[in-house]
């Protein structure tokens, strides 16, 4: 899938969509695939700022599955930090576990990602790269 950030692959199981690969690659035939690319087109486009194709999380778990989905809490045009994620954990001092929940993350953009910023405000990483962070901030004119 083509996409202002560079080509886009989406896996599925029969339960769901199940990753968002930065990088050209053959996505799954499904009807989650489907789903997920037209939400994608109207979330590029900004006329989408939630979506709802189901999700198959099976490959995390443990504390990085904790993150990915509370990663779905943080609303279009808002952030986060990493830090305040590990707290909304009960975890206060796992940031650098928050981060590494953020980097193994399968669904990015559906599961926000973009939207974690270092505690001063600062861009950290991204799997996609921090241009393509960067212009998702921006689309949401949350940077």
């Amino acid at each position: 899938m083509d996409t202002p950030i560079g080509p886009l692959t989406l896996l599925a199981s029969p339960q769901g969509l199940t990753h968002i690969l930065f990088g050209p690659g053959e996505s799954t035939d499904s009807p989650f695939v489907e789903a997920a690319r037209v939400q994608l087109e109207e979330y590029f486009a900004g006329r989408r700022r939630t979506f709802d194709v189901p999700l198959d999380w099976g490959a995390s778990s443990g504390f990085r599955l904790r993150v990915q989905r509370h990663l779905l809490s943080i609303g279009y045009g808002h952030t986060s930090s990493y830090g305040e994620i590990a707290a909304a954990l009960d975890a206060p001092r796992a940031a650098r576990a928050v981060g590494s929940g953020c980097r193994t993350n399968p669904l990015p953009i559906i599961a926000p990602c973009h939207r974690v910023l270092r505690s001063d405000g600062s861009l950290g990483g991204y799997a996609g790269g921090l241009a393509a962070k960067e212009w998702l901030l921006r689309l949401e004119g949350a940077w």
